[in-house]
């Protein structure tokens, strides 16, 4: 089967920097990417391939921007924080033969060398059309291969390989 041309291969996940940050990320090495609660973002999620590269965010924060780069390591899987009743993320009506909710895992990259933030990707014209500039508060979106491009060398930073 060939691959379809436009579906995403690059994604841009937020997360706030005092929930999960980039530093925690790259000591971690690897870590689930769960507790979403949202049917667009959980769908994307769901969409995610192994090796696919994303744009860490941090959000709620001063200033908001893309921080580094992390790589999906392990696809949608169920989230087991859904089951947990003494978890902030319990779904009572996700069972586990239905489960409502996924997770990814996510692999640290690199740190970018400098922030991109959020101002300075809504003035680059070339990134008017972004998920983050047009719909900001998804926390999982689908990123083209120029706008990850454009992003990353706004950082100073370069595009790493696909299995670096």
């Amino acid at each position: 089967m060939a691959a379809d041309p436009a579906r995403p291969w690059f994604w841009l996940l937020k997360s706030e920097p005092d929930d999960y940050s980039i530093d925690d990320l790259k000591r971690d090495r690897r870590a689930p990417w769960d507790g979403v609660r949202n049917f667009s973002a959980r769908n994307r999620l769901r969409e995610m391939k192994r090796n696919e590269l994303a744009l860490f965010y941090h959000s709620s924060t001063r200033p908001t921007g893309v921080v580094g780069l992390c790589r999906i390591a392990k696809t949608a899987h169920p989230d087991p924080s859904q089951f947990d009743s003494c978890s902030r993320y319990h779904d009572p009506k996700s069972t586990e033969d239905e489960p409502r909710w996924s997770m990814v895992e996510v692999q640290y990259v690199s740190h970018l060398p400098r922030i991109v933030t959020l101002d300075e990707i809504k003035a680059e014209p070339a990134l008017s059309e972004m998920v983050l500039v047009r719909r900001a508060r998804l926390s999982v979106q689908p990123v083209t291969v120029a706008q990850f491009e454009h992003i990353v060398a706004m950082s100073g930073g370069r595009m790493p390989g696909r299995n670096s």
